[in-house]
């Protein structure tokens, strides 16, 4: 038996219930996915339809045997910042953000490069540097690193962020039949229409948008500057990568390092960036906002993910509906943020101690205590910021983190891990191990 209790088969809940359960993945990465096109003025439609091809890029790839999502990667948000930063007045740098899109797509080759590595020397050997020490507190940093994000949301209403996370909670542990499963959706909607009968929400302007409209598509290019500048960082989304993969397979259980293997995953990954930035949308990356929604509804068939990547292009499609959906109060995302990133540092916990992580012996509690700190503190300062040839380029503190963790975890003295790359045919659960 899996002891994670899962609705593993959606067939099970009828066609209705599992649009609805793909429809409430959509709202849960609907914020952070839209806000990297903000924040660097890449095309918000486009972003959105990527999203949605990316992810079904990555099913194809991986076999569809992992409840991923890709969203907009917030790791590459320094690269952009430098090779193509706002103007002065807050417009799109349009001039230059094709070739930070272009030095993203070779980021995305960097993936390809690694899943051909791994897939013809084994993940075993490749996973010897990633143990439950390493990636459970990365985990564990995922969602302590999104959590401020969560409060400044918060901040802005906490009335209509407490109706969400209350909404969510009741309905989560007293909810009886498909109320249970989808209480990220109550949540929403209970607590936008609070919003909307308090006044906080404002729907001037749909009428300007039209019913139906294709996204406007911005081809990249390329400059060597640029390249040097944003390629490197694939370095570190590889290792956020593994952390996402693992989180994935702490909640439900599988082990998807080893099947459908960590090549394949990579490789879905990469394409999915190259494929996203060559016509203009953001990087993409698995999303530890819906592994949130994975934890909370114990709903894991990889299906729902794909229900979810056909609402994210119809969307794009859809510029009335975006727009409503872009009327959502912060205060609202917030609340709902509030218990799935913290959702997110619990699957961590428990990675560790399903794994049997002995925090009795000093290298494993200096290591988790490195990467903790480094994620943490480097991350409030913004990262670090290293400038090679006339180029520069930023670490954010989860990079770091990673990068430390695994330098240690190879140095000290002690480390017996061994990857197990044969999989339980029962439920592909993850191997646990003394270490």
């Amino acid at each position: 038996m899996n002891n994670h209790d899962p609705i593993t088969d959606v067939r099970t809940l009828g066609t209705g219930k599992t649009i609805i359960l793909g429809l409430q993945h959509t709202f849960a990465m609907f914020g952070a996915t839209v806000l990297v096109p903000i924040l660097t003025g890449l095309p918000i439609a486009t972003t959105l339809l990527m999203a949605g091809l990316g992810t079904l890029l990555f099913h194809l790839i991986t076999k569809g045997q992992v409840p991923a999502f890709l969203g907009s990667s917030f790791a590459f948000l320094g690269g952009y910042a430098a090779v193509a930063p706002l103007l002065k007045d807050g417009s799109p740098n349009v001039e230059m953000l094709p070739y930070a899109c272009g030095g993203v797509f070779c980021a995305g080759l960097v993936y390809l490069v690694m899943s051909a590595l791994i897939k013809g020397f084994g993940a075993k050997k490749v996973m010897r540097f990633f143990p439950p020490v390493v990636t459970g507190p990365i985990i564990i940093s995922i969602g302590l690193i999104l959590a401020p994000s969560a409060i400044n949301n918060c901040a802005t209403n906490w009335f209509i962020a407490l109706v969400a996370l209350v909404t969510v909670i009741v309905f989560n542990i007293w909810g009886k039949g498909m109320a249970k499963i989808v209480p990220i959706l109550i949540g929403v909607a209970v607590s936008y229409i609070v919003a909307i009968f308090m006044g906080e929400v404002d729907f001037t302007g749909i009428s300007n948008e039209p019913i139906l409209g294709l996204p406007e598509f911005m081809l990249m290019k390329f400059d060597l500057s640029a390249i040097i500048t944003i390629m490197p960082i694939a370095l570190a989304t590889m290792m956020e990568h593994i952390g996402d993969i693992s989180a994935i397979g702490a909640t439900t259980g599988k082990n998807y390092i080893a099947n459908p293997g960590l090549h394949r995953t990579l490789l879905g990954d990469g394409l999915a960036t190259c494929l996203a930035s060559a016509f203009g949308a953001p990087a993409n990356t698995t999303y530890g906002e819906n592994t949130g929604v994975l934890a909370l509804t114990k709903v894991y068939d990889p299906k729902v993910m794909r229900i979810a990547a056909v609402f994210a292009i119809a969307l794009a499609c859809i510029p009335k509906v975006a727009f409503v959906i872009e009327c959502i109060p912060a205060a609202t995302i917030g609340g709902i943020s509030f218990i799935l990133y913290g959702m997110i540092s619990a699957i961590g916990i428990r990675n560790v101690v399903e794994n049997h992580v002995d925090f009795t012996r000093s290298r494993n509690t200096i290591i988790a205590a490195l990467i903790l700190v480094c994620a943490l503190g480097f991350n409030s300062l913004g990262g670090i910021t290293f400038h090679v040839l006339g180029a520069s380029f930023t670490l954010s503190g989860l990079a770091i983190a990673s990068i430390v963790g695994i330098i240690a975890n190879a140095v000290l003295p002690g480390n017996e891990y061994e990857f197990k790359e044969d999989v339980n045919e029962e439920n592909d659960k993850f191997q646990t191990y003394k270490l």
